[in-house]
């Protein structure tokens, strides 16, 4: 089938080690795909990566520690990436959301949040293209947020980085149109992760990282002529 075909090749999931990015990791898995996990907390990717294993047999799990705030990490990631073979499947979820104002947050947080929820894309991305471009086949995922449709409370350079995130998706669909790799970028609402930490989700106010990851998962099985541009989703209360 075109499907199968389409998803041939390795599934990259950066910030792979929990929530949303670990959630995308399990539906693949569950496919019976290679799957390339990369997080920067050792521990945690591994655990992800052992349980992983040992509920989907079929799947080969693969792991790669890096901080991707540092670009030479990320390009480190990318040529390992290379090295696994052909990559069909690029998430790009690895971010980081530390609240505040763009007036009054402390320095450095525009750099520690362009550097993972940004640039750790940028460069992962076209790192990876020319092997995309080769097969004339793939597709990304970039995690987005509905902080990159517009500002909020609180949201401060978090909404920038995404925003540019956001930015970045866009031009990638329009430059891969004829290239045969597609693009999706995804605009999650509230969801249940670590972020939220002792949030009493038991009136399942907010999404589950699922959620999401069935989505991805749906997206990437279309036909080659067909493509979900965007993937917006909220709770179904509306946001918080």
């Amino acid at each position: 089938m075109e499907n199968e075909r389409t998803l041939a090749g390795n599934v990259i999931i950066t910030g792979a080690s929990r929530g949303i990015g670990k959630a995308i990791a399990e539906k693949f898995a569950a496919e019976g795909k290679t799957v390339l996990l990369c997080a920067r907390n050792a521990s945690n990717l591994l655990a992800t990566a052992a349980a992983l294993r040992d509920t989907y047999p079929k799947a080969t799990i693969k792991t790669f520690i890096a901080d991707l705030s540092e670009k030479k990490q990320v390009l480190l990631f990318a040529d390992w990436c290379l090295l696994q073979g052909t990559p069909s499947i690029l998430v790009n979820n690895a971010g980081v959301y530390l609240p505040g104002n763009v007036s009054d947050e402390p320095e450095g947080h525009i750099e520690m949040m362009m550097n993972i929820n940004f640039f750790s894309a940028y460069y992962l991305s076209r790192q990876l293209l020319s092997a995309m471009q080769k097969e004339g086949s793939g597709h990304i995922f970039n995690i987005c947020s509905i902080a990159s449709l517009h500002a909020y409370e609180g949201g401060g350079s978090y909404s920038v980085s995404k925003f540019a995130l956001n930015g970045f998706s866009q031009n990638l669909r329009h430059e891969l149109k004829e290239t045969g790799i597609k693009v999706t970028t995804v605009f999650p609402g509230a969801v249940m992760t670590d972020t939220w930490g002792d949030f009493d989700n038991s009136n399942n106010r907010i999404m589950e990282a699922e959620d999401v990851a069935l989505m991805i998962l749906a997206a990437s099985k279309l036909s080659k002529q067909a493509v979900v541009e965007e993937i917006t989703m909220r709770p179904q209360l509306g946001d918080l």
